[in-house]
C-alpha cells in the first residue's frame, strides 16, 4: 500500500511541475504604452513585398536566360547528376531533387511530369499520361526518365554556369543554366504569382531557328504560337505577342457523312474529356440535335 500511495504522490507532483512549466511569465502590455504600438501599415508594406518578391522569383515565374522555373532547374541539374545513360525512377529523381527544392514532392512530381509531356528536354519511358485526353500519369515508382539527347547538349555548361548554395547549404545549385537554346519560346510557360501571372505560349523548335538565323542576317521575321495538339488559330489581334494581345485557337472539324462530324484536332489546353462534356452540354440544353 506504501507504494502505490508514493506513486500517486509522485504521479500529483509530475503533473504540477507540468501545469507551472506550461504557463509563461509572459503579460500582455498596456495598451496606453506607446513603446508597445507597432504601425501595421509599415509591417504589412515590408512583409508583404518579401513574400511576393520571393514567391514570383522562387517559385512561379521562369527566368529570362533558361526559360526555367527554379523547379525545373533543380530536376534538371539533379538528373544531370544523375545521369549515367540509363533511365531512373521519377520517384528516385523527385527525391534526389528534394535536396535542392524544400517545397516537397509533389510539386516536383508534377513539374517533371509536365516537362516530360513537352517531349523536349526529358527522355520518357512508361505511363506518363496523355495531354490530348488529360489522362494522368503513373505513380512516380512505376514510370521512369533520363535526360534528352537535346537536353545534354544544349543546356549544361559547367563552364559557364554560376553557382549559389543550396537552400540547406550542404549542395550547389545553378543560379541559371546556360542553354544555347531559347526554351522560354519553346516550352511556353505559365505561373500565378503574388500580384503577378506569366503566361508565354510554345512556340515551333524549327520556326524558332528559321526566325534565330533571320534575325542574325537583319531580315525581318514572323514568329507565331504553335501548339502540340494541333487546331486552327487567328493571330489577327496577336500584337506581336506584347501586353493586350490576344489569339483564338479552334479546333479542327471534318463532315464525315450527313450524320457525322468528325474532330480531327482540339485547341490548346483542352482535352477530349472536356471537349465530351461540353457537347453533352449542349446535348442537354438543345443546342445539339442528336
Amino acid at each position: 500500500m506504501s507504494n502505490n500511495k508514493d506513486d500517486i504522490n509522485n504521479s500529483e507532483n509530475q503533473e504540477e511541475l507540468i501545469n507551472n512549466e506550461s504557463h509563461s511569465d509572459y503579460t500582455p502590455a498596456s495598451r496606453f504604452d506607446a513603446s508597445a504600438v507597432h504601425h501595421l501599415s509599415g509591417m504589412y508594406q515590408g512583409w508583404f513585398l518579401a513574400y511576393a518578391s520571393y514567391v514570383i522569383l522562387e517559385r512561379a515565374v521562369p527566368h529570362i536566360e533558361d526559360g526555367l522555373k527554379p523547379v525545373q532547374r533543380r530536376i534538371l541539374h539533379s538528373m544531370k547528376r544523375m545521369d549515367d545513360g540509363r533511365y531512373n525512377k521519377v520517384a528516385n529523381i523527385v527525391g534526389h531533387t528534394m535536396q535542392f527544392h524544400p517545397h516537397g514532392d509533389a510539386s516536383i512530381g508534377d513539374a517533371l511530369v509536365q516537362m516530360g509531356q513537352k517531349n523536349l528536354l526529358i527522355d520518357m519511358q512508361g505511363n506518363w499520361g496523355n495531354i490530348l485526353t488529360g489522362d494522368r500519369a503513373a505513380a512516380p515508382r512505376y514510370i521512369e526518365a533520363r535526360l534528352s539527347q537535346f537536353a545534354l547538349d544544349v543546356v549544361f555548361n559547367p563552364k559557364t554556369t554560376n553557382w549559389q548554395l543550396s537552400y540547406d547549404g550542404r549542395n550547389q545549385e545553378p543560379i541559371t543554366l546556360p542553354a544555347k537554346f531559347p526554351l522560354l519560346l519553346a516550352q511556353g510557360a505559365e505561373g500565378i504569382a503574388v500580384g503577378l501571372s506569366s503566361k508565354i505560349l510554345p512556340h515551333n523548335p524549327n520556326e524558332i531557328c528559321e526566325a534565330a538565323i533571320s534575325y542574325l542576317k537583319g531580315e525581318e521575321f514572323q514568329l507565331y504560337p504553335d501548339f502540340p495538339t494541333g487546331g486552327s488559330i487567328d493571330i489577327s489581334k496577336y500584337n506581336d505577342g506584347l501586353r493586350g494581345g490576344s489569339i483564338k485557337v479552334r479546333a479542327k472539324i471534318e463532315k464525315l457523312d450527313n450524320k457525322t462530324l468528325v474532330i480531327r484536332e482540339i485547341p490548346f489546353s483542352k482535352t477530349t474529356t472536356s471537349l465530351i462534356d461540353s457537347i453533352l452540354k449542349a446535348i442537354d440544353k438543345g443546342k445539339i440535335k442528336s
